[in-house]
Parts: structure tokens; sequence; C-alpha cells
């Protein structure tokens, strides 16, 4: 292969790494700086002194669920591949069979999920 079929990709290396220095460079040059008096430091909300903590802090069962999000999401990229070659496959079933059967390892993972009551993250309010 010819180096002129690699411009393409060498491109997008150089945008990839571009694009995150620039904007690190402009927060660098237009951020906010930091200041010692606790007044200016302070959140304004329309005149109404803050109340509690500006960044309350999330039980462990929001982050399992939330992870459990994230990585039955990233399941669905996997099927993408196999979902656009479908159409050009004249017999459908050697793809479908494979398919189906991750989609019933997931589903198994979930009743797993829902069995084990990771699901569930309310927490009990204290009185």
């Amino acid at each position: 292969m010819e180096i002129s079929s690699y411009i393409s990709v060498l491109v997008q290396i150089i945008v990839a790494l571009a694009i995150p220095t620039v904007i690190i460079v402009a927060s660098h040059i237009f951020g906010q700086r930091a200041k010692t008096n606790k007044i200016k430091d302070s959140a304004y909300e329309c005149g109404i002194v803050p109340e509690g903590k500006a960044h309350p802090r999330y039980g462990a069962k929001f982050y399992l669920v939330a992870m459990l999000f994230v990585i039955f999401d990233i399941e669905v990229v996997f099927m993408l591949p196999i979902a656009a070659s479908y159409p050009k496959v004249a017999n459908g079933l050697p793809i479908l069979l494979p398919i189906l059967f991750f989609i019933a390892i997931l589903c198994v993972g979930v009743i797993y999920e829902i069995k084990k009551d990771a699901l569930n993250w309310n927490i009990p309010k204290s009185n």
C-alpha cells in the first residue's frame, strides 16, 4: 500500500490530539482563577443563602445501578455491526441464532440482578 492511503488516518489522529489540547490550553488561559474571599467564592442563587452541601454524596447502590446501565448499554454496541451486516446475508439464520443466544445471556443477567435486588436503590429514610 502507498503512504497516501494513510493520510486520512494521520489527519484524524492529529485532529483527535489537537482538539483536547486546544480545549485544555483555552481553559487554562481563560478559566476562572481561585479567589481568597469566601463571600465571592460562594454560590449565588437569586440572593438566597445556599443551604446544605454543594455536592451531595450518593449511596453505593446508585453507582451500582449506573455501572450496570453502562455495561448493558455497551452490549448494544456489539450488536450494531451484526445488525448492519444482517441484510447482506442470504440466509439470516446463522446470524440470528448467535444474536438470540447473546440476548438470552443478557436476559439471564438482568434476571439475576433483579433477584439479587441490585436495581433497587431506594434508601430508607431515617427519622
